[in-house]
């Protein structure tokens, strides 16, 4: 009888002793004559490559880890966290289009690229791959524009009849400045830089010096480079907001768990827009009696509206919604997981997430249904001092002896000399999964006591 021996994983577990997310192995024999079947499915797994080094991307590696489908798992740069799960490769920048069909080119036992960060997807890296005859997820470049420019998602919308707020474009400061400084213009209004600015290139004004600052910012600064060569001005719409994201392969679309995203860097929902500073899940102040009217009124008309453009969408598509009542608007698209929400979804569903990509791809989510645990979530990141603007970078960072059911997803982290520092704004993202929100809030809290380097900010009112 012969006897084979695979490294298999028994678990995903965060080690108190070690800080980052590891997978345990062990030693199985297995029978190859008398159990066949499972040998087969074991050689069998697939490798994927996940391109993104921050919380989202952490936060994907920790579930496909899960599946019993999955093999080994590379990342492109990766991070501190990842690193302890997949093989990081941080020479390697995640917009580096050629040195990554390059890598996949080099490793043949990779199955599956997952692109999850908005510049490579708005780049075009999952046209690349597919036109070399790779299998990746995520929507091509003429689809992720409706998250690359907020003048094609806003001008969609006004086309096909999706609800959102009134708005004006501007392709030049001098027009935009006669706009706010007219007196018909009533406050507040949003200023937007038309294309991708780390989710900071959304300003509130409530007043014309205050907008005029924003555009004079955007668009003669160019703070935000070439994102602002054109801008939206929008009505500021009142109400809460609500995170949905949705699995869409282009004909079907199953809308994911709701969650709250907490923008604003400061308590009281106070100091500039960040990436996001945390996160809870499902939202505690969502009406499930909507759903229907948001999926006649906005989920389906956005696909089908994509379509109708020649703009297949096939990956995550993320609907920002502001609710006043009984009115849904959609206030932003993104095209991919949204960062911090990913970090509170996922340890709530129950599917296994390589099927859900695979159908993605497939054109076969409508065999899917998604199972979502009745626990709660809730994710606050912990940032560097001076985020959302200039701030240090390889800050030393402390983690003490957590509890067994905190889950740190690491977003601006690296190993330097054998040590833990930060390299980012938004450091390590700190995850509960409990009975309620009042439990999962109070346990991630307990536990951020246990984390430290210079600087560290965070809110107190997620």
């Amino acid at each position: 009888m012969n006897l084979l021996f695979l490294r298999v994983p028994i678990s995903t577990a965060l080690s108190q002793k070690n800080p980052f997310h590891a997978a345990a192995t062990a030693s199985v024999p297995f029978n190859d004559s008398q159990d066949g079947n499972i040998l087969r499915i074991i050689m069998e797994k697939k490798n994927i490559l996940i391109i993104g080094g921050g919380g989202r991307e952490h936060a994907i590696a920790w579930k496909l880890k899960q599946s019993p489908k999955v093999g080994k798992l590379y990342c492109i740069p990766g991070n501190a966290g990842i690193a302890e799960i997949t093989e990081t490769h941080p020479e390697i920048a995640a917009t580096d289009l050629d040195k990554i069909l390059e890598f996949v080119r080099a490793h043949k036992d990779i199955y599956m690229t997952v692109v999850a960060p908005d510049d490579p997807l708005a780049l075009g890296l999952v046209d690349l791959l597919e036109s070399n005859g790779f299998r990746a997820f995520g929507p091509k470049a003429n689809a992720a524009i409706i998250e690359g420019s907020k003048v094609f998602s806003k001008n969609l919308m006004k086309k096909y009849n999706i609800p959102t707020a009134a708005y004006e474009v501007f392709y030049n400061a001098a027009d935009a400045l006669d706009y706010v400084n007219d007196p018909r213009t009533r406050y507040p209004q949003v200023v937007k830089a038309d294309g991708l600015a780390l989710g900071k290139g959304v300003i509130i004004c409530n007043d014309k010096k205050e907008a005029a600052g924003a555009i004079n910012g955007i668009m003669t600064d160019k703070k935000f480079g070439a994102a602002g060569k054109s801008i939206v001005v929008e009505e500021f719409l009142t109400g809460y907001e609500v995170s949905i994201l949705a699995f869409t392969d282009g004909k079907t679309i199953l809308p994911m768990a709701t969650s709250q995203d907490h923008k604003r860097a400061l308590d009281g929902d106070k100091g500039l827009n960040t990436g996001g500073m945390g996160t809870f899940s499902p939202s505690v102040k969502f009406d499930e009696s909507l759903n229907p009217g948001i999926m006649r009124d906005i989920f389906l008309p956005t696909m089908n509206a994509m379509n109708a453009e020649g703009r297949t969408f096939k990956g995550v598509i993320y609907f920002g919604l502001m609710i006043d009542g009984r009115s849904v608007k959609v206030l932003e698209y993104n095209a991919r997981f949204g960062d911090p929400e990913t970090q509170s979804i996922l340890p709530r569903m129950k599917n296994d997430l390589f099927d859900i990509f695979e159908s993605v791809i497939d054109g076969t989510l409508d065999t899917q249904k998604l199972i979502w645990d009745k626990k709660q979530a809730v994710c606050v990141m912990l940032a560097s001092g001076g985020y959302p603007e200039s701030y240090p970078k390889g800050l030393q960072i402390t983690i003490g002896a957590l509890d067994k059911d905190i889950i740190l997803f690491h977003s601006g982290t690296a190993v330097k000399d054998g040590r833990l520092v930060t390299n980012g704004g938004r450091v390590i993202g700190v995850t509960c999964l409990a009975e309620s929100l009042d439990a999962a809030r109070g346990r991630v809290y307990n536990n951020i006591s246990k984390i430290s380097f210079q600087g560290m900010h965070y809110r107190k009112d997620i």
